[in-house]
């Protein structure tokens, strides 16, 4: 097992929340924040009896200005919370639920300048790496679905980005260019077939961004991580309960939510699988996802959402794939990796996909 760095039993302490700290282990597979599930003995926050939270440390390599980003996490979780309420739900366990540090804030800031958060942890709930059938994916797409259609009026324009120009497609393609061109690993000659599939595709990464500049796209709250292991399912009914992973809270179109869903979860291998032979775009998983997604979404959905939701598929595993090769050419200091070469892998899947995409659908 991992070995811890931080005292997390001492971080805890600065938390309202009660009980007596047992122990902690690393959780999960995230790329980006430290996260640990910290198990209680008598604990309570938030009103209940809570045997294990999860605690984070913010990756602010990434994440330039954490009190932003929990400006947005506190502002949608409350307002999730109260529309859930409203409609009869559970609010404790449809939402993340942040636990208030000492003095009411959503963070802790230690000694070292690293920042903290607690939630809640969503008891007899599970996650996946991948989707395994067509109705978890179905299910996936009602997850995110109905996440876009409780946040429909919340005004997008008030929220903070976290990482600026985030799903900026020109953007981000402006700086792939720039990782090839300074290429200070010189690793890019490995590479050429990889970075002359992206340049051949400079001009799809305008699509959307123009669209939405001209006004044709609405301008939404969007969760900008819809990978499948980011809903929480439940162990028992395998029905979604919550979405999870809100760091990346911004504005932005439905169709980077969409497609980045689809680019992850219409995939049956690994996002690093070494053997493309693998690698390849179930159409099933994708209607399955689109059917979940535009149920929930039916009257909230424009006509231009509907029609480029393919669109959005092949741009958001395109944008994918450039930002995996760039970190790959940057020295891998973005994504966490565990192997030497994992974050090319990770782009020629991407790039595996996006030619499957534009077989079936002509984009």
């Amino acid at each position: 097992m991992e070995k811890i760095k931080y005292d997390i039993k001492n971080i805890l302490k600065n938390f309202e929340i009660g009980g007596e700290y047992e122990s902690a282990e690393p959780y999960g597979n995230g790329h980006i924040n430290d996260t640990f599930a910290v198990c209680l003995s008598n604990g309570n926050a938030l009103g209940s009896p809570v045997k294990r939270v999860l605690m984070q440390r913010i990756n602010q390599f990434v994440f330039k200005e954490p009190e932003k980003l929990m400006e947005n996490v506190l502002r949608v979780t409350e307002f999730l919370k109260a529309k859930i309420a409203a409609a009869g739900g559970d609010c404790l366990r449809e939402t993340l639920n942040l636990i208030p540090a000492s003095g009411g804030r959503s963070f802790y800031k230690d000694a070292d300048s690293n920042y903290w958060r607690v939630y809640l942890f969503i008891e007899e709930s599970e996650s996946y790496e991948t989707a395994g059938s067509g109705e978890r994916m179905y299910h996936a797409g009602r997850a995110f679905g109905n996440f876009q259609k409780l946040l429909s009026d919340f005004p997008a324009d008030t929220l903070h980005e976290p990482i600026p120009f985030f799903h900026h497609t020109p953007k981000r393609y402006g700086d792939f260019i720039a990782s090839v061109n300074d290429d200070r690993l010189g690793r890019a000659d490995g590479v050429a077939e990889e970075i002359a599939f992206v340049t051949a595709r400079k001009d799809d990464a305008r699509i959307i961004q123009d669209l939405i500049e001209s006004g044709r796209l609405p301008l939404r709250v969007t969760h900008n991580d819809t990978k499948i292991n980011n809903v929480m399912f439940d162990t028992v009914t395998q029905k979604p309960v919550c979405v999870v992973d809100l760091d990346t809270i911004m504005p932005g179109s439905m169709l980077f939510d969409f497609g980045d869903s689809v680019r992850f979860g219409a995939n049956p291998a690994a996002e690093d699988e070494r053997d493309l032979r693998l690698v390849n775009f179930n159409f099933e998983y994708y209607e399955a996802f689109r059917k979940g997604f535009t149920e929930e979404l039916a009257l909230n959905m424009t006509a231009k959402e509907s029609e480029l939701l393919p669109v959005g598929a092949k741009l958001m595993t395109l944008e994918c794939g450039m930002r995996f090769l760039a970190d790959y050419l940057n020295g891998d200091v973005y994504f966490k990796t565990h192997r030497p070469g994992q974050n090319l892998d990770r782009a020629r899947t991407q790039f595996k996909l996006v030619k499957d995409m534009e077989g079936l659908f002509s984009v």
